[in-house]
């Protein structure tokens, strides 16, 4: 007699699997997508990496140097007052210069009064990064006219306000000032705005509203500015 668990099915059911062929039907069966819906996408996999390199090359450094956790802040700490130091040093020039903007030059043959009447023209227009370039230039005119500066061409901002403001210490906030802001719109990428052009115009008032005092003859002192109480 027959039944359901006789017959040829069965008689194969029964045969012993050999290793290779039950491998392959493991294989065939973890290759469904069912077992990887939980498994992590290459962009997971890549930042679980990168994570165990860190936690690897942090591991090792701190190994490495002499009082271990608080030897590598110490450490990172002196590398980033150095960073501040060179960031300082160099300033938002060097950092135009870096990435290839044009040195923008502050000293002319326009007379500062042509450089004042250009700026207005830019902000009625609304472009006050060059109404802030036009007054710099403007400030720059009026001290070599008046004899602070020599007149110089290359001459940056940031030197003209070392230079001047040590000659002049009574407007030497201003200059710092206006050279900063005019550092940061041509060169550090700040978006020039109506405050940037009237704290440059502030500066240049100051130096147009300021008197010339003329030393001595037999004193060597250098001739400098007297600003009105």
């Amino acid at each position: 007699m027959t039944g359901p668990g006789s017959g040829p099915a069965a008689y194969r059911s029964a045969v012993p699997v050999d290793r290779d062929e039950a491998r392959r039907a493991a294989e065939d069966e973890l290759s469904k997508g069912i077992y990887h819906q939980n498994e992590p996408g290459p962009i997971e996999r890549a930042v679980e990496r990168a994570l165990e390199w860190l936690d690897d090359l942090l591991s090792r450094a701190v190994g490495a140097t002499p009082g271990g956790t608080l030897g590598l802040l110490v450490l990172l700490g002196l590398v980033v007052a150095l960073v501040a130091v060179v960031l300082w040093r160099t300033g938002p020039l060097r950092r135009g210069v870096r990435t290839g903007m044009p040195l923008v030059e502050l000293s002319g043959d326009l007379s500062a009064e042509e450089h004042r009447r250009r700026a207005d023209a830019h902000v009625a227009e609304g472009r006050f990064a060059e109404a802030v370039r036009e007054r710099m230039r403007a400030l720059v005119r009026e001290l070599e006219s008046r004899g602070v500066l020599e007149p110089r061409p290359g001459r940056t901002a940031d030197e003209v306000a070392r230079e001047a403001g040590a000659l002049v210490p009574a407007v030497a906030a201003e200059l710092r000032t206006a050279a900063s802001v005019f550092d940061e719109v041509w060169y550090g990428g700040r978006p020039a705005t109506a405050q940037a052009d009237a704290a440059v115009r502030r500066a240049d008032e100051r130096i147009r509203r300021a008197q010339l005092a003329v030393a001595r003859p037999a004193a060597p002192a250098i001739s400098g500015y007297q600003v009105p109480r």
